[in-house]
């Protein structure tokens, strides 16, 4: 497991962009990148430098996920039918802690992760505990009646900060979602531009 836990907002600093749109992230501030030549001048970034880049965005967005789980999960977008970056971001999509996140059961994407890790989660009404575990359409995702009362739970729940997308459905009372498909690129409420078609030359070149 990669160890951001308590830097989570470096990747913000290091790519100069809001990755989750919070209102508490130091890019707000101080949209140069960290350290004592954050603020030198920028130079021209090679084609490589941007397909990098891309990956490192699209990757540090969804939380804690390692190299290796992110290259195996382009290695499943491309054995799949289709255009490969769409395929991508679905993969991504379908995880459970992305899910979890996307309803607002918990306040960030880290928090889902460990959410979904300490066994809080049920799929079709069996506890999963595992944070990369693959949701197919239909499936129901609930919060298990033991903690919805968590001081997390309930923050998340009365926030206003993200919306909800349509291709999760929420019942904010019953703390339950149904994943119903998985989403296009153009349909993902990304805070910052996604450009998985450079994540998918990153990985052909």
């Amino acid at each position: 497991m990669s160890k951001r836990h308590s830097a989570k907002y470096k990747i913000d600093r290091r790519m100069g962009e809001n990755l989750w749109g919070r209102p508490k992230s130091p890019v707000n501030q101080r949209s140069y990148g960290p350290g004592q030549h954050g603020q030198r001048r920028k130079q021209k970034v090679s084609d490589f430098g941007l397909q990098l880049r891309a990956k490192q965005k699209l990757k540090g967005y969804y939380g804690n996920l390692t190299e290796k789980q992110f290259s195996r999960t382009y290695e499943e977008a491309a054995r799949r039918k289709g255009n490969t970056s769409e395929n991508l971001i679905g993969l991504l999509e379908s995880r459970l802690d992305a899910i979890v996140y996307r309803a607002k059961f918990v306040p960030t994407v880290f928090a889902a992760r460990q959410f979904v890790n300490h066994g809080h989660v049920q799929v079709n009404g069996k506890r999963v505990n595992i944070a990369s575990y693959r949701c197919k359409a239909g499936d129901v995702i609930t919060v298990r009646e033991k903690s919805r009362n968590m001081a997390l739970v309930l923050e998340a729940v009365a926030s206003s900060e993200r919306d909800f997308c349509d291709y999760v459905t929420v019942d904010q009372k019953g703390l339950s979602a149904t994943f119903v498909r998985a989403p296009e690129l153009a349909e993902v409420p990304y805070p910052v531009k996604m450009e998985p078609n450079l994540v998918v030359e990153f990985y052909a070149s």
